[in-house]
């Protein structure tokens, strides 16, 4: 099938799927035109209200989803010979794909500045508070660095859990979990409760997501009733950057990595995980498309073991294309607002948005959820961004495609490497489209 046809067809999965949100934008749209020229003060505080009440619901299931993910993803690995011998390398290999797609993220928004076109949209009072909030809490980490990674170390974790603190909670997790994974199979009570936890906080995510075309709806129409329908031009900008580094990251830098740590073909992998690929994009749920993922690799000659192994583990953990989105849309948001980005809080959203994508989960709308993770590391809530997040969301669908068919074509790109230097490939079968499987 042509490229073209398969782009059309992933558009169309991804609108069918996605209707109710694309309704609720244009809606939104409409709604917020009428109303900045017919100013409504009850309407305009309804749509406030609607569109707090969606983050806060988003901002409720952050800390179980984060938990849970976690301990699930460690202690499927477990303590055996697989994760000695390739385990590591999977690792490795996942987190470099993810520096450089955080890499490239933030050097395309400090070049691009898309957050400056949103500024005159913030207004003044609010713009001040959270650069004042940010300035303190930058002051309190960098007048003692050592204080700070100490302050990772929690001294009480259930405090850590009640004040919300996230990076504290994500170190005694990933402690937690390896211990979990150490001990065997004593760990089945505990990590099948979090199995439910997950399970559950995935159901809850689901319903919120139901919640997602009104609360799409009232942040559209109550950004645009405020400012316009200029307000569209800096999130053009934003989704420019955003598409830019996607590409880049698909075209450029996942086929230089097959190049420099295996001899597998881009072309051919990319020729192989096609059905995959379509899917992410349409569904936006890098979850929903494991299985076919799976099948795409060990049908096409990537081996079971290797695709059983590395394949579920990078659904849970490996988020490339979600710590892109999440570089670049919390330096826009910091434009926008005006808060200056040295070196030093650069660095720490990058590796805030490393964490927050390896703990995101495979769902729609999971990338903008975790986000809170590094506001919270900047001494900011959304609740203190709403306007900005007003612009993330009226084209959340969008980048949610585009961000999971990164995700899972980065998951494939890492298995066939590992696959290869493993001599774990039939490359006869893998470079002969012709004697493809039919996926079923």
């Amino acid at each position: 099938m042509k490229v073209h046809m398969q782009i059309l067809i992933a558009l169309g999965l991804g609108i069918k799927r996605n209707w109710h949100i694309f309704f609720g934008i244009i809606a939104g749209i409409i709604v917020g035109i009428y109303l900045h020229s017919h100013a409504n003060i009850v309407i305009s505080n309804i749509l406030t209200f609607v569109g707090q009440v969606f983050i806060r619901l988003i901002q409720m299931v952050v800390i179980p989803l984060v938990v849970s993910a976690i301990i699930i993803g460690i202690t499927s690995i477990g303590d055996n010979k697989q994760l000695g011998k390739f385990g590591t390398k999977m690792v490795l290999y996942y987190g470099i794909i993810t520096t450089i797609a955080v890499i490239i993220g933030g050097v395309l928004a400090l070049i691009i500045k898309p957050g400056l076109g949103a500024a005159h949209y913030i207004t003044e009072h609010t713009a001040v508070s959270v650069q004042a909030a940010v300035a303190t809490a930058m002051e309190q980490q960098q007048g003692n660095v050592l204080n700070l990674f100490l302050g990772f170390i929690p001294n009480n974790p259930l405090h850590s859990f009640a004040a919300g603190d996230m990076v504290p909670i994500i170190v005694f997790v990933l402690i937690f979990a390896i211990a979990l994974a150490k001990v065997g199979d004593v760990n089945r009570p505990i990590v099948s409760f979090f199995e439910s936890v997950f399970a559950a906080t995935m159901k809850i995510t689901d319903w919120i997501m139901f919640f997602a075309a009104p609360g799409v709806f009232a942040l559209t129409a109550s950004a645009v009733s405020s400012f316009g329908i200029d307000i569209f031009m800096s999130i053009s900008k934003y989704l420019g950057v955003l598409l830019v580094g996607f590409a880049i990251q698909m075209f450029v830098v996942y086929p230089l990595f097959l190049r420099f740590f295996s001899k597998v073909s881009a072309a051919m992998l990319f020729s192989a995980i096609a059905e995959a690929m379509m899917v992410a994009f349409g569904t936006a749920s890098s979850s929903a498309t494991l299985p076919l993922t799976i099948a795409c690799c060990e049908k096409r000659g990537i081996s079971h073991r290797i695709s059983s192994f590395v394949l579920p583990l990078g659904a849970t953990l490996n988020f490339d294309g979600t710590a892109l989105l999440q570089t670049v849309a919390v330096i826009f948001l910091a434009q926008a607002y005006g808060i200056v980005l040295n070196p030093f809080l650069l660095i720490q959203i990058g590796l805030l948005a490393i964490i927050a994508s390896s703990t995101c989960a495979g769902i729609p709308g999971a990338g903008l959820i975790t986000i809170a993770l590094i506001l919270n590391g900047m001494g900011l809530s959304p609740e203190q961004l709403v306007a900005g997040f007003a612009f993330l969301f009226t084209i959340e669908r969008i980048t949610d495609m585009f961000r999971t068919l990164l995700n899972v074509t980065s998951d494939a790109v890492v298995t066939a490497a590992i696959a290869d230097n493993e001599n774990e490939i039939n490359y006869d079968l893998l470079n002969n489209p012709a004697a493809y499987e039919e996926i079923a």
